[in-house]
C-alpha cells in the first residue's frame, strides 16, 4: 500500500515556530559579547532556557506545590511548561473542600 503524502497541519506550523525562537535564541546569545552569555532569557515574551538542565531547575519549574505559579518557563528549550507540583496543590485543595 502506498504511503500517502501528509498535509501541512498545526502541528507543522508549531514545529517550524519552535525552530525559528530556538534559532533566535543562539543567534542571540551569540551575538552577545562570550563573557555575558547567559543561556536563558527571553526573545520578547516567549522564554527559552538553553543552559543544560539540572534537576534543581526541574523541580523549581516542573514540581514546585508552594509556588504562585502554574506555568512558567520550560526547563530546556523555548516556550512554557506546566508546573504539575502547582496542579497537583490546586486539585488536592479541590477536592478536600468539596
Amino acid at each position: 500500500m502506498p504511503k500517502k503524502k501528509r498535509k501541512g497541519g498545526f502541528a507543522d506550523v508549531v514545529r517550524v515556530v519552535g525552530l525559528a525562537l530556538v534559532a533566535a535564541a543562539v543567534v542571540k546569545e551569540l551575538r552577545t559579547p562570550a563573557d555575558e552569555r547567559e543561556w536563558h532569557g527571553k526573545l520578547g515574551f516567549v522564554p527559552y532556557e538553553l543552559r543544560p538542565p539540572t534537576l534543581a531547575r526541574f523541580k523549581e519549574r516542573v514540581w514546585a506545590p508552594d509556588s504562585d505559579t502554574l506555568v512558567g518557563p520550560r526547563v530546556f528549550g523555548v516556550g512554557w511548561t506546566v508546573n504539575l507540583g502547582r496542579v497537583w496543590t490546586l486539585a488536592r485543595h479541590t477536592v478536600a473542600h468539596d
